[in-house]
């Protein structure tokens, strides 16, 4: 057997392997014993005539076909041992020649590219230190406030906004009420966004039963289809307007809402400095990791299998639609809503699946650089990890994810945290 390898492309290649003497031979004697087995002869029973009337029945072309397809997968095998080749994709089986003598296969299929690092440490990158302001904190008790204010009827003044105006109000295109654009008592908060760009700008200033009418244009992308970049004019009627009260700050207020068993103006203000700081925290770690790997992607040359991509963004499309389905959508819901279809989505998620993909193959080729190794006893300890933070049985879990998969997320890690502490 000879085996041979050449790229085609960066990360795309073909293994000719070419098989001869005894062991073609071989193949096709097997090949011909399969056929025989559904050849009827007249006189014999099926599979029991003699070779050379059976031969008569079956063509050379199949006898070298069925022994192509019988040796295939062994060949394939034995040509990426002896060329030391993982494919990353199905191999695409050729025939370059055949004939009794012999058969030249070609097997097609990627490979990952190579990765030439660049610098992965002391990048000089620094880490933002979060602090919190005094102005920050007010932000969230006045949010709080907020969530306890109680709705007072305006017995004088106009619509401002913040105010809910409950109104009657119905819409009309060329003249006639279209489907859903009536409602009655209606309580709108001003400023919420609730109705279509222009709709409550115009409410503000009106005074507590007034009437108006209010001639809009509905957005171009609007998801019902006759009315989007329609002209229309709503006839609105305001019933009554209510201004939020908000609640005074003070330790009775603290007590009231008991907001993480806080029971202090002063316990609800280190709780919500304490709360900002630690999402600031959160935020400046993960704005630090992006623009390390961010810096070390850019720095390295990569090529990147277009197999890799296409699996990262099916997966990342898996992984909306049951994010939707959690939700109660489906994608076909979302897609007719949006007026997007799969493959759209597909393309707006591949830049990220090239990004996400480009940072595995870097983290592995650092990992190779620095001869990173995983041990058994860490594999065991991040499978009871994930059983308890799933709470799943531990055989489960090892039945769901290989040992390979293990090692291979935890060799990256590694990596991440061998450029992360370099660069502190």
């Amino acid at each position: 057997m000879k085996t041979t390898w050449t790229m085609i492309e960066k990360t795309k290649g073909e293994l000719h392997v070419e098989i001869d003497g005894e062991k073609w031979e071989t193949a096709q004697k097997k090949a011909l014993n399969k056929l025989a087995k559904n050849v009827q002869v007249p006189g014999f029973r099926k599979g029991k005539a003699p070779e050379d009337m059976v031969r008569k029945q079956i063509t050379e072309q199949n006898i070298l076909i069925e022994a192509v397809e019988s040796i295939a997968q062994s060949a394939l095998e034995a040509g990426l041992d002896e060329q030391k080749l993982t494919p990353i994709s199905r191999p695409e089986l050729g025939i370059d020649a055949v004939s009794k003598e012999s058969v030249n296969m070609k097997f097609t299929f990627e490979v990952l590219g190579e990765v030439k690092l660049g610098e992965y440490k002391n990048l000089g990158i620094t880490k933002e230190i979060p602090t919190v302001t005094p102005e920050e904190v007010d932000a969230k008790l006045e949010e709080l406030r907020a969530q306890f204010a109680e709705l007072v009827l305006k017995e004088t003044g106009l619509v401002e906004l913040k105010d809910t105006a409950v109104i009657d109000f119905e819409g009309f295109k060329d003249g006639v009420a279209f489907e859903g654009g009536k409602g009655e008592n209606f309580a709108l908060e001003i400023g919420s966004g609730s109705f279509i760009p222009g709709f409550e700008e115009a409410i503000i200033g009106m005074q507590s039963g007034e009437e108006k009418d209010i001639n809009l244009t509905f957005p171009e992308n609007y998801g019902a289809e006759h009315l989007a970049g329609q002209d229309v004019v709503f006839k609105v009627k305001v019933n009554e307007i209510k201004a939020k009260q908000l609640p005074a700050l003070s330790d009775e207020f603290a007590k009231e809402v008991n907001h993480h068993d806080v029971d202090t103006l002063e316990g609800l203000k280190a709780h919500f400095e304490e709360e900002l700081l630690e999402n600031k925290q959160t935020k400046a770690n993960q704005d630090f990791d992006n623009a390390l790997l961010t810096k070390v992607v850019e720095g390295s040359e990569i090529d990147v299998p277009q197999v890799l991509i296409d699996d990262e963004t099916q997966t990342m499309l898996e992984d909306f639609s049951n994010r939707l389905s959690q939700q109660g959508f489906s994608l076909k819901q979302y897609t007719e809503i949006t007026g997007q279809s799969t493959d759209d989505l597909r393309t707006q998620m591949r830049i990220d699946a090239e990004s996400k993909v480009k940072v595995r193959l870097v983290l592995d080729a650092v990992a190779q650089a620095e001869d990173i190794k995983v041990l058994a006893d860490e594999i065991e300890k991040e499978y009871v990890q994930i059983a308890e933070t799933y709470q799943m049985d531990l055989p489960k879990v090892k039945e769901l994810a290989s040992e390979a998969t293990i090692a291979y997320d935890l060799r990256l890690r590694k990596a991440y945290d061998l450029i992360r502490e370099s660069n502190q």
